[in-house]
């Protein structure tokens, strides 16, 4: 099961969905690309700075004082993993 914390200054994913075997698991690959796009755009598209640690089955964002921008992103990336929880629910769980 892949648990996701979205609180105000940090978000954390951690575990594994097994909803199929490793390199095959859409459910993990799609809640890895979210991770991995939302700390690219921050970086790519914001002037903040986050801290972030990415090991597998989990990513640890620090995500302090963000800007608007930011937080649209984060509202994204809250968004698209609110729709893969919703789709596969024993899989994913926000917590």
């Amino acid at each position: 099961m892949i648990e996701v914390r979205v609180r105000k200054k940090r978000i954390r994913v951690s575990g594994h969905a097994r909803h199929a075997p490793p390199g095959q698991d859409i459910v993990c690959a799609g809640v890895t690309a979210l991770c991995q796009t939302l700390i690219r755009s921050i970086e790519s598209l914001t002037e903040d700075t986050i801290k972030y640690e990415i090991s597998p089955g989990r990513a640890d964002i620090q995500c302090g004082n963000l800007s608007e921008s930011s937080k649209t992103l984060v509202d994204s990336f809250f968004i698209g993993v609110c729709m893969i929880a919703d789709e596969f629910p024993d899989y994913v769980r926000i917590v």
